[in-house]
């Protein structure tokens, strides 16, 4: 039997590309803002693009956010990726202004202390030992990233599996935490490695 993935639609997100992604590892790929149907998917995808403030108001006003946390607590396959990554944090700061997330990793989005802003184009990543998401991918694997913004306090997610890619200092580029996924970088526009990683990430419905 298939699995079946709903890519979230809650008004913020690159939709149409993530599905056509996601839908090249051989899943059954739903895009709705259907709750229910998100809740009894094999697996959940969480999309952003743009601001965090934005992300997080179209969340609360589909009342998307119990069913995430719900889902993760129940061991329920997650995967947010770029905005739809950092709305899973406790919060995020954009031009000073903080804004609550969905809390359900520790810790704050906040803009990235590089001399050159956006971080935009292909980085490498290091990769922990006993990564599910990145198994298979050499160190030379590149991602394209395209943020001013990411989880720098890397500390507080000890308790978590951490790659991480630098733009000047380190910051988080994918978050493993049980049930609970997360990628700064768009596997859907990453060619071969975003590829691996969403056939690694659906092989774990």
């Amino acid at each position: 039997m298939t699995a079946d993935v709903v890519i979230l639609d809650y008004g913020s997100g690159n939709l149409r590309s993530a599905e056509r992604a996601v839908a090249r590892t051989g899943v059954d790929v739903t895009v709705t803002s259907d709750l229910s149907v998100a809740a009894a998917a094999d697996g959940l995808v969480v999309p952003g693009v743009g601001a965090y403030a934005a992300c997080m108001a179209g969340i609360e006003a589909l009342g998307a956010g119990p069913v995430i946390a719900e889902r993760v607590a129940a061991g329920k396959p997650v995967l947010g990726i770029c905005v739809g990554m950092q709305i899973l944090f406790e919060s995020g700061v954009e031009h000073g202004v903080e804004t609550k997330g969905l809390g359900l990793l520790p810790g704050s989005v906040t803009k990235l202390s590089a001399g050159r802003i956006p971080h935009m184009g292909w980085n490498t990543v290091d990769v922990p030992a006993g990564s599910r998401l990145l198994a298979g991918l050499d160190a030379e694997a590149r991602f394209y990233f395209v943020h001013s913004y990411a989880a720098q306090d890397l500390d507080l997610l000890k308790g978590a599996r951490v790659t991480t890619a630098s733009h000047d200092l380190p910051f988080a580029a994918v978050v493993e935490a049980g049930a609970l996924s997360a990628a700064q970088f768009h596997p859907e526009k990453s060619a071969d490695s975003g590829y691996r990683l969403l056939r690694n990430w659906v092989a774990t419905l």
